[in-house]
Order: structure tokens, then sequence, then C-alpha cells
């Protein structure tokens, strides 16, 4: 079966075509950030463009608009909003998730809201090294479509060597639910995404993604296509 590969892009002016970029690469789905003035699971890439897209007035509304827009290019792959609850509480828990649908959003990751609050927002739900087999399993029972792996008890980035807490997650998290597993923070190559591959059912790559994306979209189209090689050598 063929590995997913979720692409994580700050939502700003650019973001669209950046988003049909790595899709042309190989990306299944797109993940799309929207600024959160205090992100305490990003890492200094994440931050930076989080902290970049602020200054340029990205806010809930404007985030909003690049998801519209960014389905006009993307006709059919996921895309997906990531950003925290605070966000939600201020727009509206309801208001907000029947926004994102009516922009072409197809589900949303709320970082620091654990499984089992706000039950009645549909999302896709993350677990850590760190999360009890009850969490787990709760976190399996509510997600929406895939439980998002991640691999580090920490913030976001790319890093030189991947997790060695990665396998014993994966193996619980087999054990427990039913669902995908695609596990993220911290794969940046396609070593890195060949060897988690192996485990998992995809990989998630944030911070190395935001720092191609910053060279045009040819480069992150080439960058995609690259980790899609890898993952189809598995």
């Amino acid at each position: 079966m063929s590995k997913t590969l979720v692409i994580y892009l700050m939502a700003e002016p650019e973001t669209p075509e950046l988003a049909r970029a790595a899709v042309d690469g190989g990306a299944d789905i797109v993940e799309l950030g929207f600024p959160f003035s205090d992100p305490l699971a990003d890492g200094p890439v994440i931050r930076r463009a989080g902290e970049r897209a602020l200054a340029r007035g990205m806010r809930t509304k404007q985030c909003l608009e690049v998801l519209a827009h960014t389905r006009e290019l993307v006709a059919d792959e996921p895309l997906i909003p990531m950003t925290y609850s605070a966000i939600l509480e201020a727009y509206g828990w309801d208001a907000f998730a029947g926004a994102v649908g009516d922009a072409g959003g197809t589900s949303i990751i709320v970082a620091d809201l654990p499984a089992g609050e706000r039950e009645e927002v549909r999302r896709v739900q993350l677990v850590a090294p760190t999360s009890t087999d009850e969490r787990i399993r709760l976190a399996g029972e509510q997600t929406d479509g895939w439980l998002y792996l991640v691999t580090v008890a920490g913030i976001t980035g790319a890093r030189g060597e991947l997790s060695p807490a990665l396998p014993g997650l994966v193996e619980r998290s087999r054990h427990l639910v039913s669902v995908p597993l695609y596990a993220g923070f911290g794969i940046s190559t396609p070593e890195h995404a060949r060897a988690v591959a192996e485990l998992a059912d995809g990989i998630v790559v944030g911070s190395r993604a935001l720092q191609v994306a910053e060279d045009g979209p040819d480069a992150l189209r080439e960058y995609v296509a690259s980790l899609r090689t890898a993952l189809d050598a598995v």
C-alpha cells in the first residue's frame, strides 16, 4: 500500500501556489498553518514563519481566504488547517469548523487540544511518546481519518537523527487503534522519510518544507518529489 505524504505550509499569500507545487511533487495531504502568537509546539522555523505571517496581516479571516484560494488550485487532495485552540475560542468553535469546511478544508488539527476535550470539533488527533495507552486509544476512537504521531516530546523542527521513541510509539499505537498512523516532527530528508515509512503508514514534513518553500514553488516541488520517491521505494 502506498505511503501517505503530508506537507505542512504556513498560510500566507503565496501558499496556494506552493500547495499546488507540493501536490504536483507527490504530496497526498497539505496542512495549512494558521499562525498563532504563542505557538508552544512549534520549533524555530515554524515559529518564524508564523511571526512573518502575522506581521503580514494573516489573521483567521485572511487564512480562510488562503484556504479557499488553495482549494481552487488543489481540487482533490485534503487540505487541513493546523492551529491552536485559542484561535477557535476567539472565532467560535462551531463557527471555525464551519468556516473551514466552507473554504474547502477537509478536517482540522488543533495542536494543544487533547483527545476528550471539545469532542464536537471533529479533528485529526495527536499522540506523543508520553501519551498513555488510554490516551492513545481515546485519540484513535475520536480522530478524523488518521492519527498524527508526534515522534518526539517537545517542539517541531528538522533533526539530524530520527527519534528513538518512534518504533515504540508505533508499536503501541498499532495495538490500540485501527486508523492509519502518520508520523511527524523531525522528518526532513528522503532517508528519514524511508526509515519512518518502514514503520508508519505515512509521514508529515513541516520545518524543512517551509525552509525549501522560501526558494519558491519549483524548489518545493523538487523537494517533495524526492520524499515521494523515498516513500514509494518502501
